[in-house]
């Protein structure tokens, strides 16, 4: 097992010293300007996929990069969601699915997961991403659909359908495939309605 501790310490005694000005810096200013919404899958890192600092992107990572459609109540998903468009004012949001996602293939294969009732219940928000895929068992195929299905619940959200309505945002769709390290670009047709290319 990696030892967490060692690369704390490698992190203080290299890492950090070298980086100073930008953490006394991010101290007192947080400003990203990207809120991208990936998988939980430790093998899509956004920061080395997209090349940036810390603190140019707000990262929110949930199981299939699933963003539940807005409703009242608390929701940990909506709370990132609203903070970073509506108090950061980010200027991008991006949605990132992957190759060899393990949510989606459980959902394309019908996979049982019984023994597994929380994610059994999460991977219900992609059922309709299943249902819009032509071939079943398509698992790229999904992917896709579900990127565009997800960056559709976003925009029923408060903050994003208002930064949307004052073009203060926009709204990206990405696959990033592993194997390749190639990401993909959704085209998206206006702001609630997006396709695959």
């Amino acid at each position: 097992m990696h030892d967490l501790a060692k690369g704390v310490a490698r992190f203080q005694q290299d890492v950090f010293p070298a980086r100073k000005e930008l953490f006394a810096h991010l101290a007192t200013h947080h400003t990203p300007h990207t809120l991208f919404i990936g998988c939980s899958d430790a093998r899509v890192v956004p920061e080395l996929i997209t090349g940036c600092e810390p603190g140019e992107l707000f990262v929110i990572r949930t199981a299939g990069n699933l963003v539940p459609a807005h409703t009242p109540g608390a929701d940990g998903v909506a709370a990132s969601v609203e903070y970073a468009v509506a108090t950061l004012g980010v200027r991008d949001i991006v949605v990132c699915g992957h190759s060899a996602c393990g949510a989606m293939t459980a959902l394309a294969h019908g996979h049982d997961l019984s023994g597994a009732p929380a994610v059994a219940d999460w991977l219900r928000l992609a059922a309709a991403s299943a249902a819009r895929t032509a071939t079943t068992a398509d698992v790229p195929a999904l992917v896709r659909q579900n990127v565009l299905d997800q960056l559709a619940n976003l925009a029923t959200h408060p903050a994003v359908a208002r930064a949307l309505a004052e073009r203060q945002v926009t709204l990206r769709g990405w696959v990033f495939d592993i194997a390749t390290g190639r990401v993909e670009e959704l085209r998206i047709v206006g702001s609630t309605a997006p396709v695959a290319a």
